[in-house]
């Protein structure tokens, strides 16, 4: 049976490795771990000479990246709407999530948010490449995480039952869940 520790890392595709590793660095305080360059793809021996960055993202989380030469611009999947893919990152608290939207926006980012989500608040903001980032804090009990993993398996098979929000997701929102604890 398969036990994942961790994730290693995640790897999307940017336009410039250096703009982004200079980006994360400036805006998300992320340090740069490895780069490594190759004219092959090692798994596939694909003539595509790429440059990939890695970025400490805390806790042993590590954030990667791909400059490709070889191929066309890069772009998004347009069949998905912007909002989707994402990639979010834990902070602290309540107070960090107000104070890292007011410093971005001092750094001249369009953010949105705060947003309320039940369990969680967020803000989200664009990096260089396009890709949607999600700064967020639990602010969700123990009892309330443990009753939403409890109904998850029900959840998702109504889902898959009728392709429409199940009942309980509506708990989510209600004034009776959020003082269950």
């Amino acid at each position: 049976m398969i036990y994942v520790k961790q994730i290693h890392h995640v790897a999307y595709r940017c336009k410039d490795a250096k703009e982004t590793v200079e980006w994360y660095q400036e805006h998300l305080n992320m340090d740069l771990l490895v780069c490594i360059a190759e004219d092959k793809v090692p798994s596939t021996k694909e003539p595509n000479p790429y440059m990939h960055v890695f970025l400490d993202a805390g806790q042993g989380n590590v954030l990667a990246f791909f400059e490709i030469t070889g191929e066309k611009e890069m772009g998004r999947d347009h069949n998905t709407p912007a909002w989707v893919q994402h990639i979010a990152f834990q902070l602290e608290d309540e107070k960090a999530l107000f104070e890292a939207k007011l410093e971005l926006e001092a750094r001249g980012l369009d953010v949105l948010g705060v947003t309320e989500h039940g369990i969680i608040r967020s803000i989200y903001f664009f990096d260089p490449n396009g890709h949607r980032l999600e700064l967020t804090c639990v602010t969700g009990t123990a009892k309330q995480m443990r009753t939403l993993k409890e109904i998850a398996p029900q959840m998702l098979e109504e889902w898959s039952q009728t392709k429409k929000p199940p009942r309980q997701s509506s708990w989510l929102h209600e004034q009776e869940f959020a003082e269950a604890e």
